[in-house]
């Protein structure tokens, strides 16, 4: 096929337990917007036992089409025969474009089905934009929206990238979930559903899942905390580690991390925020002793208000702070604490 026989964006839309996962609706919102500057329209692909009952709400929030496939193999997550159902839809598809969230399982598809396509794939874009582009000498100009500009942090966000794939297609993409913004559904727009049967290789079926157990825990998900306290390096006691939690509870918030504390073993990996953590965008974002480093500005620069306190008072945070405080920490969270009692 020539290039410009593909057409349309397709977002593959993750679900779990019968529930789709945010990073799926964050896409089509993302999609839709693609779509707009490129005449294309948004398809959405969801994979399971039974999901078609999730079709009116992918198309709430922007799909024109869902595709989905309903399958006994597909009850529980298992690499092989999602793999076969994927690329059945895509091959039959031919879209021009394919995003995927970056979570566990997205990251287990997309790279086997950017060889199965036989095109590229660029992992955890941080932006997406439509143009045109001609040549190579960073010669960027816009004519027909239809190659996908995909950017992303490189050589551990010291450099920013942006990567094109000019001669094949799909053009492949990962995001991580929380990069995109999710709008609101609307449930006055309509769509068109269809069902795509695969006929499974089983004999390729190696792993067969016999139990899936669901590990407990009371921790919060930090992408869906309205209130974040972070602490970072500048926090020198554990112990007041610690007491951050104490401040979150008070404010019915959660707890997040820099890199530099989970790497110290005071913070769970589940709670870290930058670019090899989650990307988070509450509207009130405490960042105790946190330098600001890009990597890690990258996961919450979004946020609606930032309130950064540091010693440093050249720390890179309080460029993009709202409010900055430059004094020592432990007096500031105590005395929140207190002022919340």
């Amino acid at each position: 096929m020539n290039i410009k026989d593909y057409k349309d964006i397709a977002v593959f839309v993750e679900q779990r337990h019968g529930e789709i996962q945010s990073v799926g609706l964050e896409l089509i919102c993302e999609a839709k917007k693609l779509a707009k500057v490129s005449d294309q329209k948004v398809v959405a692909i969801v994979l399971g036992d039974k999901v078609k009952p999730m079709a009116d709400t992918l198309i709430s929030y922007g799909a024109d089409k869902v595709v989905y496939v309903e399958d006994a193999h597909l009850k529980a997550y298992s690499t092989e025969p999602y793999s076969q159902a994927l690329f059945t839809v895509l091959d039959g598809l031919k879209p021009n474009i394919v995003l995927i969230g970056a979570t566990t399982t997205g990251r287990d598809l997309a790279p086997r089905m950017s060889v199965k396509l036989n095109t590229g794939l660029t992992a955890d874009c941080t932006l997406l934009e439509m143009k045109t582009v001609e040549g190579y000498d960073d010669k960027i100009v816009v004519t027909d929206n239809k190659d996908l500009l995909m950017t992303r942090p490189t050589f551990g966000g010291n450099l920013i990238a942006t990567i094109v794939c000019p001669d094949n297609r799909p053009q492949m993409s990962t995001v991580r979930p929380g990069v995109m913004q999710k709008t609101e559904a609307n449930t006055s727009l309509k769509g068109e559903v269809v069902e795509v049967k695969v006929s499974f290789d089983a004999k390729r079926f190696k792993v067969e899942v016999l139990e899936e157990v669901k590990e407990k825990s009371d921790a919060k998900d930090i992408t869906e905390q309205a209130i974040l306290v972070a602490g970072g390096r500048g926090i020198k006691k554990e112990e007041l580690f610690k007491k951050l939690s104490v401040l979150a509870d008070k404010l019915n918030g959660g707890v997040g991390s820099s890199r530099g504390l989970v790497d110290m073993g005071w913070a769970d990996h589940g709670i870290q925020v930058g670019q090899t953590g989650k990307t988070v965008r509450p509207e009130v974002y405490f960042a105790f002793g946190i330098s600001g480093a890009i990597q890690h500005a990258a996961g919450m620069e979004e946020s609606g208000l930032i309130i950064a306190v540091n010693k440093d008072k050249d720390a890179p945070i309080f460029k993009i702070a709202d409010l900055g405080l430059v004094c020592d920490l432990e007096p500031v969270i105590n005395g929140l604490i207190d002022a919340l009692k």
